[in-house]
């Protein structure tokens, strides 16, 4: 289609971040986990299933007005930590967990160029 939401380009994104990170050898767990204080983007599990890693997925068609990564703010922190609070409760996960960002934006050629950032905050 001509005009697509920001949910489908959204959607879109993550699953370009999820193929690259299941690349990268991490284990996916599940996408979109809705609170009613937000969304985790995408869950995985890195090192052995030690360490649960949520991943908070940023674009931007160009970094003209900066990085993606700088798209998120104090209240999206917030509702990430909150969401993903949750999420650790509900699954009764006891080991390490670990909040990444990746960006995606596109560079002079058109091609999309991801950023992974672990521990991001």
């Amino acid at each position: 289609p001509l005009f697509r939401s920001k949910r489908e380009i959204g959607f879109e994104f993550e699953d370009l971040a999820k193929k690259y990170l299941l690349d990268k050898g991490m284990r996916y767990i599940e996408s979109n986990f809705y609170t009613r204080y937000g969304e985790i983007d995408l869950i995985f599990t890195d090192e052995d299933e030690k360490i649960l890693v949520f991943v908070e997925v940023r674009y931007r068609k160009n970094a003209e007005f900066g990085e993606p990564i700088e798209t998120i703010d104090r209240r999206k922190l917030e509702k990430i930590i909150i969401s993903s609070q949750i999420y650790i409760k509900e699954k009764r996960w006891k080991q390490n967990v670990r909040y990444d960002v990746i960006g995606i934006k596109k560079d002079k050629s058109g091609n999309n160029k991801i950023d992974w950032i672990k521990n991001a905050f």
